[in-house]
């Protein structure tokens, strides 16, 4: 058992140095990164692709980096906004890391970013645990996913800074309680700040720009009761410098078929395990290449 937990706290560790070096430099440029997480299909896309536009529109600098585990479709429709938007495939691993998002910023983003969305893995479990130098991290959910979405994920919402509403134009048909899901962020994230939003009908674009522009600038974030009492209670890894942690996570299986339990491991469908040296392990004691997101397509305005 002390040896699993060994494991966990040197995978987490590892990256938590990782981000924390990435989060100095990028800092030191001027750039701040808005980490968004979320289910497959909750409508982050969409939004950020408006988001991005209303950027545009008001000269901010802006750039996004979209994680998937196949296909390069989220690049495309993201760079129909006209920013800078480079597409990284994860070749099945269910969440960024910061040493790899660290090497594909490298030589790619533009020196005069203020912003760097990052629209992690569609993935509300394991994504949740990693730290990516983030100035911002925002949870999202959409109408469709039910009012209890916080309490099945509360690791990914209970550390978030900003929890956005998505597809509010599907409320009235879906039946959705908005006070009761309030509720169920509030147990989990006391006072984090909820927008309401619909990429559709453009309610409430613009308030993630808003909100990620104030953080950027040095306004204080939300800090989550549930990074505190980690940090105090020493039970899973505290951030200070950006005020969040992450804490233990039980058993769960993740939106991608991934299970992940509370060593802070990485398994695959096929037992592969990611151990902190970065390598993959497989169950007859071979070790594989860690699989360091080899798919990338990056795209440059016009």
């Amino acid at each position: 058992m002390c040896r699993v937990v060994d494991l966990r706290q040197a995978v987490l560790a590892k990256n938590d140095a990782s981000a924390h070096d990435l989060r100095a430099h990028l800092a030191a440029r001027g750039t701040a990164v808005v980490n968004l997480l979320s289910s497959p299909g909750s409508g982050k896309t969409a939004l950020l692709e408006r988001e991005l536009l209303r950027a545009r529109e008001r000269s901010v600098p802006v750039a996004a980096l979209s994680a998937d585990l196949a296909t390069e479709n989220d690049a495309a429709r993201l760079a129909r906004s006209g920013v800078p938007v480079k597409q990284v495939l994860t070749d099945g691993l269910c969440h960024l890391e910061a040493g790899m998002l660290a090497g594909h910023l490298d030589g790619w983003l533009p020196d005069d970013t203020r912003l760097l969305f990052v629209e992690n893995v569609g993935n509300l479990v394991c994504p949740a645990s990693y730290d990516l130098g983030e100035t911002l991290r925002v949870t999202l959910a959409s109408v469709t996913e039910g009012e209890d979405k916080p309490l099945k994920y509360p690791t990914a919402f209970g550390l978030a800074h900003l929890v956005v509403v998505t597809k509010t134009d599907l409320a009235e048909a879906v039946e959705f309680d908005e006070a009761a899901f309030r509720a169920n962020v509030e147990q989990v994230n006391p006072g984090v700040e909820v927008v309401l939003t619909s990429a559709r009908r453009g309610q409430g674009v613009g308030a993630l720009l808003d909100r990620a522009m104030a953080a950027a600038d040095g306004a204080p974030v939300h800090s989550p009761v549930m990074a505190r009492l980690s940090h105090h209670h020493g039970h899973g890894h505290a951030h200070t410098d950006s005020g969040h942690a992450h804490a233990d996570n039980s058993y769960a299986r993740a939106d991608n078929g991934h299970a992940h339990a509370d060593t802070g491991h990485t398994h695959a469908d096929d037992g592969h395990v990611q151990a902190p040296d970065g390598n993959t392990h497989a169950p007859d004691g071979h070790t594989h290449a860690h699989p360091e997101a080899t798919g990338t397509m990056a795209h440059t305005p016009s």
